[in-house]
């Protein structure tokens, strides 16, 4: 057999690349789907629209978002209309609570429509795509572009059960779920999946108040909230509300960091995201001790969560963002943004690709806060967002950089070898990597309702093997993008510590000096 030349070695990886933008990201299960009436787009069998070729996605059935904007009530009307033809009635969802944020372009935000059945109708179940596509065929393309499907949004971790379900074809075993046995193995304890460990070292070092020049950076995070934890009872707070409500959720019955066992079976077992966003806040920590951090909880405990719901708490958010920089009432100060969540949109290339999040994240990126978010781990070079925002290398997609405004960073995992995680996402719109392959961080301490694989007593103590769902010791291993990303955020703020000027804190200044840290860090230049 002839040795293929280095050129012809070479040549084969930009085609492996070229090729996995096509391979489709790994669809959650029904039990996941059917907590938000979630439904597949399956490109093949999708009703069709000349002009229109969508990717495979995962939405709310039931619904429409309509961005806000001079001609919303004219959209909202013309769907309504068709939706009467197909036997169904579109509402405008209540929320007295909706906020009308603004930037200079207008409103920001979208409106949510709800579709049922009308009275005295049968017909078949509501659905937000063919909704969508009879408008777009009736009223043309070009008139429905501010309208979108309400996306399922995704936390970017690896499931720390291999065996998900007692199923053993399923998600992160090696026989099923990603395709490659490769990269499922990262689900499983010992290569990367989430198991208990002992941390000997000390506490990272955070400097008293008195030593740090300026103001401390801040570092939020939207995410499952943060759990107790001796590293991070000083460093890590609620996040504020806004004009008197909560952003996100803040009750007590559903918090995935005190409750671990919400979902599924009763059998004690620790849900797929419990403790997750207090791994998250230890590595933080662990990158930038000297950082605060606050945290707001939208994620349960296996998630998912929906686009509608996440756009309303960044808006919030950037509205307290916002506050702070130009001076006004009910701000709070914040440098870096985390972002460990995505999904992929059925049509990112066109001009159907609803601009509402990226408006709300381009605010922040002007009030000088950078937004890191978690690259995905479905071994596809197709773009995630709200990642995929960030300026591509390529330049053949996302956002240009420009210095009046803070880019979105994504990041990709890497392994603790320094090679890119076969799991991380990758592609020209993934500008930075981090270690996100068995990382070690702060868990609370949980203690599920595994028991060790055996257990006995010699000389008056007792003896047993690790108990794998035994957290007790606070400390965990685990893998995923998710986990990429705050420690780039991290990192992006220990390059602001001792910059920050209490008294010349406004967006001009905090967009200069977090260009600074970013240019330090990546290759994004404005």
């Amino acid at each position: 057999m002839q040795t293929p030349s280095p050129s012809e070695t070479q040549s084969a990886y930009p085609r492996q690349s070229a090729l996995s933008t096509q391979r489709e990201p790994f669809v959650p299960p029904a039990r996941v789907l059917d907590q938000v009436n979630g439904r597949v787009l399956d490109p093949g069998t999708a009703i069709a629209v000349k002009g229109v070729r969508p990717r495979s996605t995962v939405y709310v059935g039931p619904r429409l978002l309509v961005s806000r904007g001079p001609d919303t009530d004219t959209v909202i009307g013309r769907l309504k209309a068709v939706a009467e033809t197909l036997g169904w009635e579109a509402s405008v969802h209540v929320d007295d609570e909706q906020p009308k944020q603004r930037d200079d372009s207008g409103v920001l935000g979208v409106v949510r429509l709800d579709l049922t059945v009308r009275d005295e109708k049968a017909t078949i179940a509501p659905d937000g795509w063919v909704l969508l596509q009879h408008a777009r065929a009736l009223y043309k393309i070009p008139a429905m572009s501010s309208v979108g499907l309400d996306h399922i949004v995704l936390v970017r971790s690896i499931d720390p059960n291999p065996f998900h379900e007692s199923n053993p074809f399923h998600e992160s075993n090696p026989f099923g779920g990603s395709g490659s046995s490769a990269v499922s193995s990262y689900g499983v304890a010992g290569s990367g999946g989430r198991q208990p460990m002992t941390y000997a070292g000390p506490i990272p070092t955070r400097r008293p108040d008195t030593e740090i020049v300026g103001r401390r950076p801040v570092v939020a995070t939207l995410d499952t909230g943060c759990g107790t934890h001796d590293w991070l009872v000083s460093v890590v707070k609620p996040g504020p509300g806004i004009d008197g409500r909560s952003i996100g959720y803040v009750d007590d019955e559903t918090d995935p960091e005190k409750w671990f066992d919400q979902v599924g079976a009763l059998d004690g077992g620790i849900d797929p995201l419990a403790g997750h966003g207090t791994f998250i806040a230890g590595l933080i920590h662990q990158a930038c001790p000297d950082a605060d951090i606050i945290a707001w909880r939208i994620v349960g405990s296996d998630g998912p969560m929906v686009e509608s719901d996440l756009i309303k708490a960044l808006g919030d958010i950037s509205q307290v963002a916002r506050r702070h920089r130009d001076g006004e009432p009910g701000g709070h100060p914040i440098d870096v943004l985390n972002l460990s969540m995505g999904y992929y949109h059925e049509t990112p290339e066109d001009q159907l690709f609803d601009p509402t999040m990226y408006k709300i994240l381009k605010l922040l990126g002007e009030c000088g806060v950078s937004v890191v978010c978690s690259a995905g781990n479905d071994a596809t070079a197709r773009p995630m967002f709200p990642a995929a925002f960030a300026p591509w290398e390529d330049k053949k997609g996302g956002h240009e950089a420009v210095a009046d405004v803070v880019p979105i960073m994504s990041v990709g995992a890497s392994n603790p070898n320094g090679t890119d995680a076969l799991f991380s996402n990758a592609g020209p719109w993934v500008r930075a990597f981090a270690p996100g392959a068995s990382v070690m961080s702060t868990l609370p301490p949980f203690q599920g309702g595994l028991e060790p694989a055996a257990r006995s007593e010699a000389w008056q103590r007792p003896r047993e093997s690790i108990d794998p769902d035994d957290y007790t010791g606070s400390f965990a291993l685990w893998s995923g993008t998710s986990f990429a990303a705050p420690l780039f955020a991290g990192r992006l703020a220990a390059r602001l510590v001792d910059s920050i000027d209490p008294a010349d804190d406004g967006r001009a200044t905090a967009v200069a000096r977090t260009w600074q840290a970013l240019t330090a860090l990546t290759s994004i230049k404005p």
